[in-house]
């Protein structure tokens, strides 16, 4: 018999303001990572604050991020993302994408399968 470990919370759904994003810290993979969450109604995406074009992070200030009508953007460098895949859809890393990371919506919260 398969015993599955609980999902870690990140965050509630109602932390994140409807279509913006927020910074939580995880442990994905054994590693410490900051992560972007974005919300839509009660959808939520994440991925790793970090651009691919540099490898820097995504947040113009700890935790703070350009996200405006669906597009999420690179302070570093202006590259623009579409929050619901992570693509890269302008600037210098058209065509690469944020590496996501699975999330659900339980219960209200945004959670780690």
């Amino acid at each position: 018999m398969a015993i599955s470990s609980p999902a870690t919370v990140l965050c509630r759904l109602d932390d994140i303001p409807d279509g913006e994003a927020i910074e939580v810290n995880a442990v994905v993979n054994g590693e410490d990572e900051s992560l972007v969450v974005w919300r839509r109604d009660t959808e939520a995406r994440a991925y790793l604050n970090i651009c691919p074009h540099a490898g820097r992070r995504l947040d113009w200030a700890p935790g703070k991020f350009l996200v405006k009508d669906g597009v999420l953007v690179c302070a570093a460098h202006g590259a623009s993302f579409a929050a619901a895949t992570g693509e890269c859809t302008a600037g210098p890393c058209r065509g690469d994408r944020l590496r996501s990371v699975p999330v659900a919506v339980a219960d209200g919260q945004v959670v780690l399968p």
